[in-house]
C-alpha cells in the first residue's frame, strides 16, 4: 500500500496511531500558522495528529487530487465551528513509502485565524 493510501486510511479511520510509521525519520512539516518548518517525526506528528483532531470532524472531505510519481496535493473542506475551511495538503513521500513532507495551505483568513488559536490550544495540552 501506498504512502497516499496510508494516509488515506488513516482519515477514513480517524485512527491516527498509524503515523509514526507513516512518517519518515526526517519528516518536515510546514503550517500555514507557524513560521518555520517543524523538522522531525515526532514534531510532524504532533502537528499532524492536532490538525487531525480538530479537522477531521465529521465534515472534513477531500474535494480532488492530484498525483505525481512521488508526491500528492489533496484539496480539502471541512466546517469548523461555523467557519467553512478550505485547503490543500501537499504530501511528499521516499522509496519506502514514508512520508518525508507535508505542507498545509489555508484559506479563507478567518479560517487561518480560528485553526491558529484552535491549534495552539490542542497543542498545548499535548
Amino acid at each position: 500500500m501506498t504512502a497516499l493510501h496510508r494516509w488515506h486510511a488513516l482519515i477514513d479511520a480517524r485512527d491516527y496511531a498509524g503515523l509514526d510509521a507513516l512518517l519518515a525519520e526526517g519528516a518536515v512539516f510546514e503550517s500555514p500558522v507557524v513560521h518555520t518548518p517543524q523538522v522531525g517525526k515526532a514534531i510532524t506528528a504532533k502537528y499532524l495528529q492536532a490538525a487531525m483532531t480538530l479537522l477531521n470532524n465529521g465534515t472534513f472531505r477531500y474535494l480532488g487530487e492530484w498525483t505525481a510519481e512521488r508526491s500528492a496535493v489533496l484539496e480539502f473542506a471541512c466546517d469548523l465551528d461555523g467557519i467553512a475551511v478550505n485547503g490543500v495538503d501537499m504530501i511528499w513521500w521516499n522509496e519506502a513509502d514514508q512520508i518525508t513532507r507535508f505542507k498545509v495551505m489555508v484559506r479563507p483568513l478567518k479560517a487561518i485565524n480560528m485553526l491558529h488559536q484552535k491549534m495552539g490550544e490542542l497543542l498545548a495540552r499535548a
